[in-house]
């Protein structure tokens, strides 16, 4: 090919980006509603990338953070008018959402359509997960703060990198409630902004009335779901590492550039519950549901996962490669 000779053309694709905490805020920085907009910016420009190149694009992201100040917020109020974590889960998929319109909308050109959709998802009444709480939602605590305000709240607190956080149940998610008018928008050329955090956690009667349960869905389970509903092409999951590593935060760390399903079931427990673990089983979950190929790595990698030439490429028949 020349130098003059036009790119190579691809085929539209229909993504589900999936973005990570650090999409919204920055690692250690404080939530204030400036500095998230600030980080937004920039995770809204790399998306209006790929929109700009043709290619359709839904977009879910995390709420850790944000729910855990809500609940923090509501705590410090009358005892009466504490809020369960399904009100709290909406209140952050408001709130989250607004926030990425304004950014994309301004990363976009005049006229974009894009709407943020309260999305409501539906988990079973005996998930063994409420048994078992392991989200991490709030801020990071040292130990012994983390504790006295467990012992004081009643909370469940875990380690979390170099801190602690309170963890709270994460049923798996079986059914996205708004899922036939998310594909009418998103097959009308809409940017649909949705499962803010998983989605607001549902329960289902027999009757067939939703009911609100104490919860937060894992982002990434409810995006794969909500990614094989929608037969996208790719789930790409945006976090602040270049790819799923073997060994991590060792000497022999190794980035993982591809890999199928199969090939990393024997590794299932090097990836951590409260971090790549749940990536890793959602990137499993759709390649194996749909033959297409799901992502992981950095943000700012962003077209570079789409394109296969960053990150961590997971696949039916792919083979397990490293960097």
């Amino acid at each position: 090919m020349t130098a003059d000779a036009p790119a190579p053309h691809r085929a539209t694709l229909r993504i589900v980006a999936a973005l990570g905490g650090n999409a919204l805020l920055r690692r250690g920085e404080a939530l204030t509603a400036q500095a998230q907009q600030a980080t937004i910016a920039t995770a809204a420009g790399l998306l209006a990338e790929l929109v700009a190149g043709g290619d359709r694009l839904v977009v879910t992201h995390g709420n850790g953070p944000q729910v855990g100040l809500l609940a923090l917020q509501s705590a410090a109020g009358p005892a009466a008018s504490v809020l369960p974590l399904d009100v709290l889960g909406a209140a952050s998929e408001g709130w989250v959402g607004y926030a990425l319109e304004l950014g994309l909308r301004h990363a976009l050109p005049a006229g974009a359509e894009l709407v943020t959709i309260l999305t409501q998802t539906v988990v079973g009444r005996d998930d063994p997960a409420f048994d078992a709480p392991v989200k991490p939602i709030g801020p990071v605590y040292a130990s012994g703060a983390a504790h006295r305000l467990a012992l004081a709240r009643g909370w469940v607190v875990a380690p979390d990198g170099q801190g602690w956080r309170r963890v709270v149940a994460s049923p798996k998610p079986l059914r996205i409630v708004e899922i036939a008018t998310i594909e009418r928008l998103a097959e009308a050329g809409v940017i649909v902004i949705c499962a803010g955090g998983g989605g607001i956690p549902v329960i289902e009667a027999k009757d067939g009335v939703l009911e609100g349960i104490e919860a937060v869905i894992d982002k990434d389970a409810a995006s794969a779901l909500l990614a094989i509903a929608l037969k996208a092409d790719q789930l790409v999951m945006l976090t602040d590492v270049p790819g799923v590593y073997l060994d991590y935060g060792t000497d022999h760390q190794r980035l993982i550039r591809s890999a199928s399903p199969d090939a990393l079931k024997p590794h299932t427990s090097a990836f951590r519950a409260g971090s790549m673990g749940p990536k890793v089983a959602a990137a499993c979950a759709f390649a194996e549901a749909t033959g297409h190929v799901a992502a992981i790595g950095a943000l700012a990698d962003c077209a570079g996962l789409v394109a296969a030439t960053s990150g961590t490429a997971i696949g039916i028949g792919l083979d397990l490669v490293f960097a």
